[in-house]
C-alpha cells in the first residue's frame, strides 16, 4: 500500500510539440535572462525555457518569464493602424503609407506653427537597442526636437544622475558575480524576489555558500527582509540621513581606507564636515532607526573585507533619490569597495532595457554616453550622422516629468508616446487626464491597441512584441544579450524600427541621414561610436553575443582580436586607480545636506502610502494582465494595511476601502497583514486608475524622478461592498 505523497497524483508536464527553440532574451525586467521560445508544427509559440548555458539565469525563469510565449497571441494587439481627428471619435483603419504621412504631416506643421520643440517625443525602457539608437538619430537629427525623453526618468534616472555625479558616468560598475565575493551586503529599497527573482535566486546561492550578512533597509517587511539578517525599517524618504550617520560614525571610528579615498577621489573634507553635523543619536530622531542599530552597521559595512549596496526604486523615486545614490556611492568610496571583488555600489534597474535608453537613445544626450553640452561630442555625432552639429541642442530639454507640465501651458502640441503609458505610469492621474486632453497630435505607437493612454490618441501605430524582431538588450550588470525573431509580427503591425526608418525617409526624403534597415547594420554603427569609451562594445557582434549567451561591456575590438574570450567581458568599471570618468580621474566625495520636503501624513491623511511591485506583473499589467497565469494570482488592486490600524477604522479582512489623497481617491481590497507598521499602507502600483491616482508628482531637483514612495493618505470603508466589488472588477482584465 502506498502513503503519503507516493499516492498523489505524479505530476505532468505537458508536451507541447515543441519543434523548434529560438533564443531570445527575456523582455520583462532587467535582470536579462536568456531564454528559448518553442514553437510547434504549425508555427504557433507554445513554450518557453531557460538557457542553462547562460550565466545570468542558469536556466531558471520567474513566473513572467515562464508565460512569456502566451503573449504573442494575447488579447488587445494592435493589428492595424488607426486615426481619428477628434478625441471622443471612433477610430478608422488606416494604411500605413496614410499613417506616417499623416504623422510626419502633423510633426511638419506644429514644428512650423510653433517651433521644433513644441513637439515632444517620450520612449521607454523596453524597446530593442538598435531602434533606441535609431528613434535617437531620428529624433535629434531630424525632427529636431530638444523634448526627448524616455519612461526610465520615472524608473532609474536618479540612478544615472548619482552615478554621473559621483563618478563622471552612467553606468553600473558591479556585477551579479558580485554576490560571491562580498562580505556584507545592504540592500536599500530593495525587494529582489518579487521585483528581480532570478537576482534574488544568485544572490541566495551566495548567501547559502558563505554566510556574509545581509541588511535591508526598507520601510515595509518586505520579503527579502523577512530573509534578512537585520531589517532596518527606515521613516520614508530619510535614507540620506541614515547614510550620512553612517559615514559619521565611519570617520569617528576611522573605519574608512584612507589609501583608497587619497588615491580615487577628491571632496574628503567637505565630507567629512557635513556628516559630522549626523551623529547617530541625533539623525534616529529624523529616520527613526536607533543609534546603537546605527552604529553596528556602520562597523559591519566598513570592516568587512568586501561590502555591496545595491538599490532599486527605494532609493531612486523620492525627492532625494539623486542623493540616496550618490550617499551610496559615498559610502562605497571611503571604504574602497568600488571596483573589486564583491566591493560596489550596484543599482537593480527596472525595465529589460532600460540600460540601453540610458546607453544609446540620446534621451539625456547622445549615443554612447556623450554629452549635449560638449563641443566634440556634438562635433562626432553630427560627422558620424551627416548632420550639422550646430542643429543639436547644447542641453538637455524636458525630462519626462516636465513635459507634461509643458503640456498643461501649452508650450507643447503634440506628443509621441512610443511603448509607454502616462496614463497609468505617471503620478496624479486626474492630472495626467486633463493634460493629454490638451494635446492638438497625440501619437501611440504600442503592441496594445487598448492600453489606456490609447484613449487620448489621435493616430494609434501598432507595433511588434520583443521577439517578433531582433536585436539587442543590455541588463543591469551591463551584459549585452541578444534576442532572435521567433516570429512574424502579428497582422499588420510593424517592429519599431521599420516604423523609424518609414517616419525618417518622410522627414528627409533626400535621405541625408542614413538609416540602417536591419539591426545588425544598426549595431554595426553603434560598434563604431563606442570604440575608445567607457561603454566599449566594439569586440561584439549578434552571433558572437548569441554564442557567448551575453558579453559585458567593455569588450574591445581588441580583445576580440587578441583571441580573448568574450566571456566574461568586462565585469567590473573602475577597476584600477585614478580611472573614473571626471576631468581629474578621480571620483567625487559629495557631501548631501538633508533638505525635508516630503508629504508627510497629518491629522487629515494620517498614513504613509507606499508603492512597489508584485512578482506575477510588470509594471503598467498592458502584458500581464492578459495572462492568466500572471493575473489570476492578484487580478484585483489591494492594499496592505496592518491589522491594528484596519481594527481602528472598522475595516476587515478582503473588504473594499477607499483610499484618498489630496489629488483623488481609489477603491481597493484590504489585505491585513503585518509586513505594514500601524501608521502606513502599501499598494502595488500595477493597477490603472489606482494608485497613481494618490502619488504625489513631486520631484527630485536632480533626476527629475517623481517621489512615488512618499505621500499621504487617510482609509474610508464602503458600506456598498457590492457596488465596490463591480468597480475593482472592471479592472481585473482588458
Amino acid at each position: 500500500m502506498l502513503f503519503g505523497r507516493h499516492r498523489k497524483n505524479p505530476v505532468h508536464i505537458a508536451d507541447k510539440q515543441v519543434t523548434d527553440w529560438t533564443y531570445a532574451t527575456c523582455g520583462y525586467c532587467s535582470t536579462g535572462c536568456a531564454i528559448e521560445l518553442g514553437k510547434n508544427a504549425s508555427g504557433e509559440v507554445v513554450a518557453s525555457r531557460g538557457v542553462g548555458g547562460a550565466d545570468v539565469n542558469r536556466g531558471k525563469l520567474c513566473l513572467k518569464g515562464m508565460y512569456g510565449h502566451e503573449l504573442f497571441n494575447s488579447p488587445g494587439r494592435g493589428e492595424t493602424p488607426l486615426m481619428r481627428q477628434h478625441i471622443g471619435q471612433d477610430f478608422k483603419p488606416a494604411s500605413w503609407n496614410t499613417a506616417l504621412n499623416h504623422m510626419a504631416g502633423e510633426i511638419n506643421r506644429i514644428q512650423q506653427d510653433f517651433g521644433d520643440d513644441a513637439f515632444a517625443i517620450v520612449s521607454t525602457g523596453q524597446l530593442l537597442t538598435e531602434e533606441f539608437y535609431t528613434l535617437g538619430k531620428l529624433a535629434r537629427g531630424l525632427i529636431g526636437t530638444n523634448n526627448y525623453d524616455g519612461n526610465t526618468t520615472l524608473c532609474m534616472a536618479s540612478a544615472v544622475s548619482g552615478y554621473k555625479r559621483s563618478f563622471g558616468s552612467d553606468g553600473p560598475p558591479g556585477c551579479y558575480e558580485d554576490f560571491e565575493h562580498t562580505d556584507c551586503l545592504l540592500a536599500w529599497g530593495s525587494n529582489l524576489p518579487e521585483q528581480h527573482p532570478i537576482i534574488y535566486w544568485r544572490l541566495k546561492e551566495a548567501l547559502e555558500k558563505r554566510g556574509f550578512p545581509l541588511i535591508v533597509i526598507d520601510p515595509r517587511v518586505t520579503m527579502l527582509a523577512q530573509f534578512a539578517d537585520i531589517h532596518l525599517p527606515i521613516r520614508p524618504g530619510t535614507d540620506v540621513v541614515l547614510q550620512n550617520a553612517m559615514m559619521h560614525v565611519i570617520f569617528e571610528e576611522q573605519l574608512e581606507d584612507s589609501d583608497y579615498i587619497e588615491a580615487n577621489t577628491t571632496g574628503l573634507e567637505a565630507l567629512k564636515e557635513e556628516v559630522a553635523n549626523y551623529d547617530p543619536a541625533s539623525a534616529y530622531k529624523i529616520c527613526g532607526i536607533d543609534e546603537d542599530t546605527i552604529r553596528h552597521v556602520a562597523r559591519l559595512y566598513a570592516n568587512a573585507p568586501a561590502a555591496m549596496n545595491i538599490w532599486t526604486m527605494g532609493i531612486n523615486q523620492s525627492t532625494h533619490g539623486s542623493d540616496g545614490v550618490v550617499g551610496l556611492n559615498n559610502l562605497s568610496l571611503i571604504t574602497g569597495n568600488i571596483g573589486k571583488p564583491g566591493g560596489t555600489s550596484l543599482s537593480i534597474t527596472g525595465q529589460c532595457n532600460a540600460m540601453g535608453t540610458r546607453e544609446w537613445s540620446s534621451c539625456s544626450g547622445l549615443p554612447g554616453y556623450r554629452q549635449l553640452e560638449n563641443d566634440q561630442h556634438r562635433e562626432e555625432i553630427g560627422k558620424f550622422w551627416n548632420v550639422d552639429p550646430e542643429f543639436f541642442p547644447k542641453k538637455r530639454g524636458l525630462c519626462q516629468t516636465d513635459i507634461f507640465p509643458a503640456i498643461e501651458t501649452g508650450q507643447i502640441k503634440g506628443l509621441w508616446l512610443v511603448a509607454t503609458n502616462p496614463l497609468t505610469s505617471m503620478p496624479n492621474t486626474p492630472r495626467i487626464r486633463k493634460t493629454l486632453e490638451k494635446l492638438e497630435f497625440l501619437v501611440v505607437q504600442d503592441a496594445y491597441a487598448d492600453m489606456e493612454s490609447n484613449q487620448y490618441a489621435h493616430l494609434f501605430l501598432p507595433a511588434a512584441i520583443w521577439a517578433e524582431k531582433e536585436g539587442t538588450f543590455t541588463n543591469t550588470e551591463r551584459r549585452v544579450n541578444v534576442v532572435r525573431q521567433v516570429t512574424p509580427p502579428k497582422a499588420k503591425s510593424k517592429s519599431d524600427l521599420h516604423i523609424f526608418n518609414e517616419l525618417a525617409t518622410l522627414l528627409d526624403p533626400n535621405k541625408q541621414v542614413t538609416f540602417p534597415d536591419n539591426a545588425a547594420g544598426v549595431f554595426e554603427e553603434m560598434r563604431t561610436l563606442s570604440e575608445g569609451r567607457l561603454m566599449d562594445l566594439s569586440g561584439m557582434d549578434h552571433d558572437l553575443i548569441e554564442s557567448s549567451r551575453g558579453i559585458q561591456w567593455p569588450y574591445t575590438a581588441r580583445q576580440r582580436d587578441a583571441g580573448e574570450m568574450p566571456l566574461p567581458g568586462g565585469k567590473r568599471l573602475y577597476t584600477v586607480a585614478t580611472n573614473f570618468c571626471h576631468s581629474d580621474k578621480r571620483a567625487k566625495l559629495i557631501p548631501l545636506p538633508f533638505i525635508d520636503n516630503n508629504e508627510k501624513p497629518d491629522a487629515q491623511f494620517p498614513l504613509w502610502l507606499n508603492t512597489g511591485r508584485l512578482v506575477e506583473h510588470f509594471h503598467t499589467r498592458t502584458r500581464t494582465g492578459k495572462v492568466g497565469n500572471n493575473n489570476k494570482f492578484s487580478p484585483i488592486p489591494f492594499m496592505e494595511i496592518n491589522p491594528d490600524a484596519a481594527a481602528e477604522l472598522g475595516i476587515r479582512h478582503q473588504e473594499y476601502v477607499r483610499c484618498l489623497s489630496r489629488r483623488g481617491d481609489a477603491v481597493v481590497m484590504a489585505m491585513l497583514t503585518q509586513r505594514v507598521p500601524r501608521n502606513m499602507v502599501f499598494i502595488p502600483f500595477h493597477y490603472f486608475d489606482c494608485v497613481n491616482r494618490l502619488t504625489l508628482g513631486l520631484l527630485d531637483p536632480h533626476s527629475r524622478q517623481p517621489a512615488f514612495k512618499q505621500s499621504a493618505v487617510r482609509i474610508e470603508p464602503i458600506e456598498d461592498q457590492a457596488s465596490a466589488a463591480r468597480q475593482s472588477k472592471a479592472l481585473r482584465t482588458y
